[in-house]
């Protein structure tokens, strides 16, 4: 491995972040990392711009404790000391996955199968994650059941609709705006799609439709008003004492919603959320490692673009949801 020596100590090239707030973090050096007791050593070969990335770097996540300045980063893929290709989360602070080494502890690396290209797996692996662990270990998925996910045409929802299918969902049903990404969701699993793009009356009453013949879970990742659309029509349509497990991911669409008790009083419908703290982290992990072992024969699929790491602050500004920025130092 590689090493730049200046002033008496070793540092690496990184991305690196030196005040929270909305500036991308900047292509500079680094202290090399050292590691302790129950770590590895990672030469780091790609590494994801995910929504926690961004948010974490910001400051503005609830997870965002570590001193500045810091690595960017939370989750990659590299090679371990050993020579093991593993994909790895959480690095120990100040360093994080968007640099050329980084240090993790050895229950967070996962080993991964041969078939699954590194940029591919550095980039599924957290998206996926969401729905795989909202589906089994919040909604509790049995097979053959219907599943809403709204706001499939990001890159999150269109491997939820993937993966809903390959943990057995007997339909799927999906939601979004961008209507080319729409289209497409059928061949990744979908059966049924709704265009949230509509007017109100024809929005609703294919909510309503869909609710009257059946919803199991919902997978949310906007919030916002389409979940209130969403809420109405489980309330108001859906079989009666027959629950709906609403799982909520992400707030692409808004923070916050208008819920009248009575929707809860008058209806089985079950509200939850999935995410780092509603989920252990030994169960997020056992979620990644069931992705990425599942990837190369349920052929998953996720649009990635590759940048050199150097470039990290153009890529900051690519933030199209339809595909995944990945970073290769």
């Amino acid at each position: 491995m590689k090493r730049l020596k200046t002033f008496g100590r070793f540092t690496m090239k990184a991305a690196v972040v030196t005040q929270f707030g909305p500036l991308p973090p900047v292509y500079a050096e680094f202290p090399d990392p050292t590691p302790a007791e129950g770590q590895h050593l990672i030469r780091v070969s790609a590494a994801s711009i995910s929504q926690i990335t961004r948010s974490r770097a910001s400051g503005t996540h609830y997870s965002a404790k570590a001193p500045l300045p810091l690595v960017a980063g939370v989750d990659g893929v590299g090679v371990r000391e050993d020579g093991r290709r593993v994909y790895f989360l959480m690095p120990a602070p100040p360093y994080g996955a968007m640099a050329e080494y980084c240090v993790v502890r050895a229950e967070q690396c996962i080993e991964l199968p041969d078939e699954l290209e590194d940029g591919a797996a550095a980039a599924m692996a957290i998206p996926g994650m969401s729905s795989w662990a909202a589906l089994r270990e919040r909604a509790q998925l049995r097979a053959g059941e219907t599943v809403l996910i709204n706001g499939a045409t990001g890159i999150s929802g269109q491997l939820a609709v993937q993966i809903a299918k390959h943990l057995g969902a007997g339909k799927v049903i999906a939601t979004g705006r961008h209507p080319a990404t729409l289209n497409t969701l059928k061949s990744l699993g979908a059966d049924v799609v709704v265009s949230l793009a509509q007017e109100e009356a024809p929005l609703q009453a294919a909510l309503r439709q869909a609710f009257e013949q059946g919803v199991d879970v919902v997978l949310d990742y906007l919030w916002g008003p389409s979940v209130q659309a969403l809420i109405s029509a489980a309330v108001q349509s859906g079989p009666a004492g027959v629950p709906v497990r609403l799982v909520q991911i992400g707030a692409a669409s808004g923070a916050s919603i208008e819920l009248p008790g009575a929707a809860l009083r008058s209806s089985p419908l079950q509200l939850m959320g999935s995410g780092i703290g509603s989920v252990p982290m030994p169960r997020l992990l056992a979620a990644i490692k069931n992705v990425l072992a599942s990837a190369p024969t349920a052929r998953l699929q996720i649009a990635t673009r590759n940048v050199p790491l150097a470039e990290v602050t153009q890529a900051w500004a690519m933030n199209d949801s339809r595909e995944r920025i990945v970073l290769r130092p």
